[in-house]
């Protein structure tokens, strides 16, 4: 299913008027004036920061990640058939979260490893993720991947079909649906890239977008500020991380190169509703003390979004 002509004449006006907007803005990003109407947010982590610390004691890995001022988190590693995760069932993680005074409003589940089989295999998954997401009071189901063999242009046609069916389906169940970019998405196939036809070919009324701003400013020609302005109001969710100044790798905040007190855009601009802080790797001592560098760096340096 694709948009409607509607929508794309809709957006196109949209667009033209923001895109002049834009011109009179940095071109790194846009002015950190605060809003009028400044929301408060809640300080969010993506979990598969500290998979190593989850893996091995999740219950005393989320009482640290609480104490270091993370209230919301993204979750991953979904088991829909036992309906578990990290080892527990729902009902019982749903008591260990309340118990840290915790919140889980998104999160990254197994959905690519469905890409090439039979829809009704894919859709019986996505049933699955919206009981969980359910059982855990999420906001969002989201796609976080796709696998090498798959990242042409073909096959990004052919994810923007099931992106729209599963946010058609993840929206009558109440919930919204966003897909989460890496850098692939930005590789030039004969002048057309991945990350615009997603935006392009999906309805922006059932896939929303999860902007990973390290992937962006790593193999986007586009800087993230530009991104939001194709498609405003579309960008409901954020992954912060920084890039190491020399290998271009992950990096805890303050560290790298990404200067975030002057890239953050207004976030109304956006949409944005959540955001986590993330680090894949690459940390300077283990992950729970990057996740510890990283709050601490946010919390005195982007205040406007606690």
């Amino acid at each position: 299913m694709k948009a409607s002509k509607t929508l794309d004449r809709r957006r196109f006006i949209q667009q033209s008027g923001l895109l002049m907007s834009a011109a009179l803005v940095p071109f790194y990003g846009f002015p950190m004036t605060r809003s009028k109407k400044h929301k408060k947010y809640k300080m969010g982590l993506q979990l598969f920061t500290i998979r190593d610390a989850m893996e091995k004691d999740p219950v005393g890995s989320l009482k640290k990640v609480r104490a270091l001022g993370y209230e919301d988190l993204e979750i991953y590693g979904y088991n829909g058939e036992e309906g578990s995760y990290y080892g527990f069932k729902t009902a019982d993680f749903k008591k260990i979260l309340e118990d840290q005074e915790l919140t889980t409003s998104s999160g990254h589940y197994g959905l690519p490893a469905f890409f090439d089989r039979p829809e009704a295999d894919l859709m019986r998954y996505v049933d699955q993720c919206i009981e969980g997401a359910h059982a855990l009071d999420q906001d969002y189901i989201t796609w976080p991947w796709l696998d090498p063999k798959f990242r042409n242009i073909e096959s990004f046609k052919q994810l923007t079909g099931k992106l729209n069916t599963i946010g058609e389906r993840v929206k009558k169940a109440g919930l919204g649906f966003a897909y989460h970019n890496h850098g692939f998405e930005f590789e030039d196939h004969n002048g057309q890239i991945g990350y615009d036809i997603i935006l392009k070919e999906t309805d922006p009324n059932l896939v929303k977008l999860q902007l990973d701003w390290y992937w962006v400013m790593h193999s986007s020609k586009l800087r993230p500020a530009e991104w939001i302005v194709k498609d405003p109001e579309r960008f409901v969710m954020w992954h912060i991380k920084d890039m190491d100044k020399v290998t271009r790798d992950y990096s805890e905040l303050g560290n790298g190169s990404i200067d975030y007190t002057t890239i953050l855009p207004e976030a109304e601009l956006s949409g944005l509703e959540y955001y986590y802080l993330e680090q894949g790797g690459n940390f300077a001592k283990d992950s729970m003390q990057s996740i510890a560098d990283s709050a601490a760096y946010f919390k005195q340096h982007l205040q406007k979004y606690l």
